[in-house]
């Protein structure tokens, strides 16, 4: 069975690790856009366009449900998405982690590219869902490119800068864009101790496997099934770059995730973020 994930760059990569930790039999096409990379940059059409084209490859090729990994790309595109290929394929959308930050914290910063930030949709985010928890919205600009092109000085200075407009009282940290996962451990090391981060690759990895199976207890019975995933057999992952066969990006493997992903391995816990964090992630040895 194949699961399809769809982004620009590496924003796929901690929701594909994810999906390759709790399911490790699933076959996994990334189709990843290089060339009309970042996605963040461009006109809602033509992200649209871009992603359309992936998701109709991606069913073409095979693909049992459609996974967009990329904030910009869910609210831009993913109720035409829905309309195209459901309900025979499931497709399933990422949203930053909100509600539950609100649910659990006294005060909450949303880190996320300057689009996002200044985004209409982000503000009915937190309307729908902060529930009166106060939050304060932070740009990070540079951070998901830098991410992209494992560039590690580029993410710390953009990480320091962040760190130093998120306010000191801020208990949660929502992490807005799905490349910032990839760089969890640095995030935690600038905010104080205590402050727990929020993201949505796990929930969005749990949701994928429920609708495959079609039932909510059935991701249970998944995990219980696959509990030894480090001495099984895994799926492929194969790797499309703007509709051309490829390999993972080689800024992927500066991260513990990515580099289990291009050894076609099964991907340990200690290599993920949980959905909700307070301890940096811890990074298996090579």
């Amino acid at each position: 069975m194949t699961v399809a994930l769809i982004d620009s760059g590496l924003g796929l990569v901690p929701t594909t690790g994810w999906l390759r930790h709790l399911a490790p039999r699933l076959d996994l096409l990334l189709l990843m856009d290089p060339d009309g990379a970042p996605w963040g940059s461009r006109t809602a059409s033509y992200v649209t366009d871009r992603l359309l084209v992936a998701a109709r490859t991606a069913v073409a090729r095979g693909a049992r449900a459609l996974v967009v990994p990329c904030n910009t790309a869910t609210v831009t595109a993913i109720d035409l998405l829905r309309r195209e290929f459901e309900p025979d394929l499931p497709v399933v959308g990422t949203v930053p982690a909100v509600k539950p930050a609100a649910a659990a914290g006294r005060s909450v910063a949303v880190w996320a590219t300057v689009r996002t930030t200044a985004s209409a949709c982000q503000e009915r985010l937190i309307a729908d869902f902060a529930n009166g928890t106060p939050v304060v919205r932070v740009a990070c600009p540079g951070l998901a490119e830098a991410i992209d092109h494992g560039d590690k000085d580029g993410a710390t200075a953009a990480i320091a800068a962040a760190a130093e407009r998120t306010p000191a009282d801020c208990d949660s940290v929502v992490l807005g864009c799905t490349h910032y996962p990839l760089v969890a451990p640095q995030i935690l090391e600038r905010l104080p101790a205590g402050v727990t981060l929020y993201d949505s690759a796990e929930a969005v990895a749990r949701q994928t496997l429920r609708r495959l199976n079609g039932a909510v207890g059935a991701v249970g019975a998944v995990e219980a099934e696959l509990a030894e995933g480090a001495g099984q057999a895994v799926g492929a992952v194969d790797v499309q770059l703007s509709g051309r066969p490829g390999v993972l990006p080689a800024a992927a493997l500066a991260y513990a995730v990515g580099r289990a992903l291009a050894s076609g391995t099964w991907v340990p816990r200690a290599a993920l973020m949980s959905a909700a964090t307070r301890l940096p992630v811890t990074t298996p040895a090579n």
